[in-house]
């Protein structure tokens, strides 16, 4: 379980540094993404991780059982050692991984939100030269009429 929790926050990681810098991967990563957001993508995507949040709760229940256990009998044997560890070393896991697909969405959603921003900032700039342009032209045209 913990070396697929590595694959998968490494994989999240690489999906971020694609995501920050220009790259020729960027766009197509962007467009994996659009596609992965439409039809029924967010309902896998959902499943997913209520799935990864619920075991990531378990976890954290299991961590705090075996503390109550140590409250109780003062100390932890052995095996509840190791169990804690592991327990808290998943849990860590899980959380880090939530926190990495949370930032990847936000990521993609501003992406394209500067990308929607900027073609519009393109349009309004083509519209106002040709307004310029316009107004420029009848401004001449008056002066020699007049």
């Amino acid at each position: 379980m913990i070396q697929l929790l590595y694959i998968a926050i490494f994989s999240e990681m690489g999906l971020i540094l694609t995501l920050v810098f220009r790259s020729p991967l960027r766009k197509f990563v962007i467009m994996g993404l659009d596609r992965v957001k439409r039809g029924r993508g967010p309902v896998v995507v959902k499943t997913v991780s209520a799935t990864i949040v619920v075991l990531f709760f378990s976890n954290v229940y299991t961590i705090v059982n075996i503390q109550n256990r140590k409250m109780e009998a003062g100390a932890l044997n052995p095996t509840d050692e190791i169990l804690m560890a592991m327990n808290l070393l998943q849990a860590s896991l899980l959380g880090f991984m939530i926190f990495l697909a949370l930032m990847i969405d936000r990521l993609h959603h501003y992406i394209r939100e500067l990308r929607l921003l900027r073609k519009a900032m393109e349009a309004a700039k083509k519209q106002n030269r040709g307004f310029e342009d316009g107004k420029n032209g009848e401004g001449k045209g008056l002066g020699r009429g007049g």
